[in-house]
């Protein structure tokens, strides 16, 4: 499945966005979804994943509370729900794919959008 990551951008601390994750070439409603997140000089972080039916959700501690993801099959999307911002949320976030991912929070996913970058100020 091809994955379109967008709505990233630069929003002062305690802000919100939103970034969504569409797919096309397969429906998504047959995959699991997950966000990852990369700072300059850092390694790929696990940030939130949800089933394939969204009954199920994961989320990094650093996260938890603060973000949400949600998934609309309809619309082949998949949403990222950023509040309370902090500036160590600075990264490019990822979404990717896989119809049976071994390991929830593990970058070895199939299928990778292009990220989009969020950039938290001070």
């Amino acid at each position: 499945v091809q994955l379109q990551a967008s709505g990233g951008g630069l929003v002062q601390a305690g802000g919100s966005l939103r970034p969504s994750c569409v797919a096309s070439g397969r429906t998504l409603s047959r995959f699991a979804v997950a966000w990852f997140r990369q700072a300059p000089g850092k390694e790929r972080e696990f940030v939130a994943a949800i089933s394939w039916s969204g009954v199920r959700t994961y989320y990094a501690d650093s996260v938890k509370g603060r973000f949400t993801i949600s998934r609309d099959n309809a619309k082949n999307t998949v949403y990222l729900q950023m509040n309370s911002l902090k500036p160590e949320d600075t990264a490019v976030y990822y979404c990717a794919a896989d119809q049976a991912p071994g390991n929830w929070t593990a970058p070895t996913y199939a299928d990778w959008g292009q990220g989009t970058q969020v950039t938290v100020s001070s």
